[in-house]
């Protein structure tokens, strides 16, 4: 067969995925089932895969499905644990008292503290545990997600305390020789160090924008008006939001290294906002709200958005006692992933459920069920029985609502990332694995292009995997043989790799599983696909802005690709403000 069609036929679980989950709507329990049947039947039927191979991938999947739901499992418990002791009463009020502005809302708990949570845990905890704590307070469900899931970029790359650096990048790179020879006499860990602070800088130049493209999708798909405008009049606030986070974030990434920038980021940048919001400080006078709920998309509404307080003649909880939770949660986060001792007893093999050469493939499954932060939010959730003296009625209510939750998400994660380790561990004697294929079509296209196309591998990795751990691991060696192949040598190649990791964290935003997950915990069941394609319009503009900035990097001084970054950004802000729906809100529809 031609390179071309081996390249086509790589692409098509991605373009299965796609056709059916974005373009035809269908749900995504049933995309993913038809996306594994097809994957799995490319692998085996023109990579050769071994049929071993494909039943340890898709184990492995399962399990790590598993672990998935379990997060989704401890997230909802947490939200249904504060509904029914009354502490969400409490913290709807606190949010008022600082801002009754849904936009301004949006940015605090959305982009800072979610990234807060990127920074103390990543893999999707931000989603689980800002999503539900949005709707709480009055947040669409399909909203929340949406918000949520847009966040998850600019942090990612230092998500879990650096982990798609300190192991995704890493792990791809170390021990090769062709990277050794290209740095040296550099140590390698300071080479790390060195594509840490370039990723850093990139995210910082593409990232402060996320809360100004954030409240302009709030606006312009869940406001009454269904203008990108009404989002763009909190722009001076938007702005302060997304520096208040990327510049100190910049600073730690130069100053500690790859574990401390995301979370150390978003308390300062939660430090420094929140007073401001309360003060009003670049507010604007006009506040906006959601629509009547009568008038919301029936679309828009999950589980949770039913919820009824049952509070509501009793006095309301004292705030701090009502957030204590969500601060144990993150005190829990960091001691379990910072304090070196900790992490290792948590993670050692004597608590880790481990499985080995799974049907012969050669594929190994390890959780590690201690460590997972389900296991975190399960505990602070059993804390606020105790703190805020629930009943157990009470509390066995929260239990079963969390379970029939999580049990609705089950079947479209059970198939989604079983597809996506089969596409992964697709390589075969005779054949690399369908996403390096994939990578190496692209770079035979664009040759000397490369660059700008380098963040776009990194997005499909994550995409697929629903990691940037995982798509640094398979990309990064790719990305700095390309680079060193068209002579960039070892701080272009660096550059390039960094490209990567910005695309990897731009493709979170899109990924089926955490979508999919993200969605499980507000109760919103079979509207991935509306959800991805909104969330595909900041992702486009994460991509290009990225590729522009690294070719603007590459060639050193002033050069067009600093006013193609210019440009780009201020041409996506322009045609947003231009869009506008042509009907407003819809009522039952």
């Amino acid at each position: 067969m031609s390179g071309l069609v081996i390249f086509l036929l790589a692409l098509l679980p991605i373009a299965t995925v796609f056709l059916l989950l974005v373009v035809l709507e269908w749900s995504a329990k049933l995309s993913m089932l038809v996306a594994y049947l097809v994957t799995a039947a490319t692998a085996l039927l023109v990579w050769g895969t071994d049929l071993s191979k494909v039943l340890g991938a898709t184990a492995n999947g399962a399990i790590t499905a598993i672990s998935l739901l379990y997060i989704i499992f401890g997230a909802i418990l947490m939200l249904y644990t504060l509904e029914e002791s009354g502490g969400i009463r409490s913290i709807r009020s606190g949010f008022t008292s600082i801002s009754p502005d849904r936009r301004v809302q949006a940015i605090i708990i959305a982009w800072l503290f979610g990234s807060l949570i990127e920074g103390a845990s990543g893999f999707g905890t931000p989603a689980a545990i800002a999503a539900p704590l949005l709707v709480a307070i009055g947040f669409p469900a399909m909203a929340a997600v949406v918000v949520t899931m847009i966040i998850q970029s600019t942090p990612v790359s230092f998500g879990a305390v650096g982990t798609p650096i300190l192991v995704g990048v890493n792990t791809g790179l170390s021990g090769q020789e062709i990277v050794d020879a290209t740095i040296a006499p550099l140590p390698f860990f300071e080479y790390l160090l060195q594509i840490a602070v370039k990723v850093a800088m990139i995210h910082g130049l593409v990232g402060f924008l996320i809360p100004l493209i954030l409240v302009g999708m709030l606006t312009r798909f869940f406001g009454a008006n269904r203008s990108f405008r009404e989002g763009f009049r909190v722009w001076k606030f938007a702005l302060f939001a997304g520096l208040a986070f990327t510049i100190p974030y910049n600073i730690i990434a130069n100053l500690l290294g790859p574990e401390f920038p995301s979370l150390l980021g978003g308390i300062i940048g939660l430090l420094i906002v929140v007073p401001a919001a309360r003060a009003g400080f670049l507010v604007p006078k006009e506040v906006f709200d959601f629509p009547p709920r009568a008038q919301w998309n029936d679309a828009w509404i999950g589980k949770l958005d039913d919820l009824e307080d049952h509070h509501g003649g009793r006095p309301l909880m004292p705030l701090l006692k009502a957030w204590t939770p969500y601060v144990i949660v993150v005190v829990l986060l960091v001691l379990t992933r910072a304090v070196g001792p900790v992490k290792a007893w948590l993670t050692s093999p004597d608590v880790t459920l481990a499985l080995d050469n799974m049907f012969n493939s050669g594929i190994n499954a390890r959780v590690q069920v201690l460590y997972l932060p389900g296991t975190v939010l399960i505990l602070a959730s059993l804390i606020t029985f105790f703190l805020h003296g629930m009943s157990g009625r009470d509390y066995a209510k929260a239990l079963r609502s969390s379970g029939s939750t999580m049990i609705a998400a089950a079947p479209a994660l059970l198939l989604a990332v079983p597809m996506v380790q089969v596409f992964i561990n697709s390589a075969s004697e005779t054949m690399a694995s369908m996403p390096i294929v994939l990578a190496e079509g692209v770079s035979a296209a664009v040759g000397q292009a490369w660059p700008m196309f380098a963040p776009l591998i990194g997005a499909m990795g994550a995409f697929v995997a629903g990691s940037n751990t995982i798509s640094n691991m398979m990309f990064s060696l790719f990305q700095f043989s390309t680079a060193e192949q068209i002579g960039l040598g070892a701080a272009g190649a660096g550059t390039v790799v960094a490209l990567q990791a910005i695309g990897g964290a731009a493709g979170n935003m899109i990924c089926v599983h955490n979508v999919v997950a993200a969605s499980a915990t507000v109760g919103l069941v079979d509207r991935e696909g509306e959800i991805i394609r909104m969330t595909l319009i900041p992702t486009g503009y994460y991509i290009v802005q990225g590729g522009f900035i690294g070719l603007a990097l590459l060639s050193g001084g002033f050069s067009m690709w600093w006013i193609a970054a210019l440009i780009w950004p201020a041409a996506v802000l322009f045609t947003m403000s231009r869009n506008r729906g042509r009907h407003p809100v819809a009522v039952g529809t």
